[in-house]
């Protein structure tokens, strides 16, 4: 399975960093802990068996990050779906068979633990837990294989 993923820009892909540091500090579950040489913070845009007609990616693409908030079992920054960014989704979920998630089931977001605890939110360092949003640029894109556990740049 592979991945289409965008990257921060440089600003907030250390915002979000600190936050995981912020959080790893805190006790709380972090993507801080994961290992792997691959991690970083990123606004996954589809997975598909393949990345074969792949369309050309328009970066950059400004967006907000909103307040953190639970997915699931996810603690997470959702990113404000604008028409550029969706526009985005929804021209590579066309273009690569089997790509999922489709557009009414696409919930943007940079996420910032895994498997949280249902009351994390109310453990929060004061520093994540403003409700606050804030501009962010993606300007690059990859895709990471899950097989392989590799990245591959994208061409934007």
């Amino acid at each position: 399975m592979r991945t289409v993923e965008l990257l921060l820009d440089q600003e907030q892909d250390f915002a979000v960093r600190r936050e995981w540091a912020l959080l790893r500090d805190a006790g709380l579950p972090s993507l801080a802990d994961h290992g792997h040489p691959t991690n970083r913070p990123h606004l996954t845009v589809v997975r598909a068996a393949s990345l074969d007609g792949l369309p050309e990616l328009t970066l950059p693409l400004v967006a907000e990050l909103g307040p953190v908030r639970r997915l699931g079992r996810a603690l997470v920054r959702p990113v404000t779906p604008t028409a550029e960014l969706r526009d985005l989704h929804s021209r590579v979920w066309s273009a690569l068979p089997g790509a999922w998630p489709p557009p009414g089931e696409w919930f943007p977001h940079v996420s910032l633990a895994l498997r949280a605890p249902g009351d994390m939110l109310d453990r929060l360092p004061a520093e994540i837990g403003r409700p606050d949003s804030r501009e962010c640029s993606f300007v690059a894109a990859r895709s990471y294989d899950t097989e392989a556990r590799t990245v591959t740049d994208i061409e934007a």
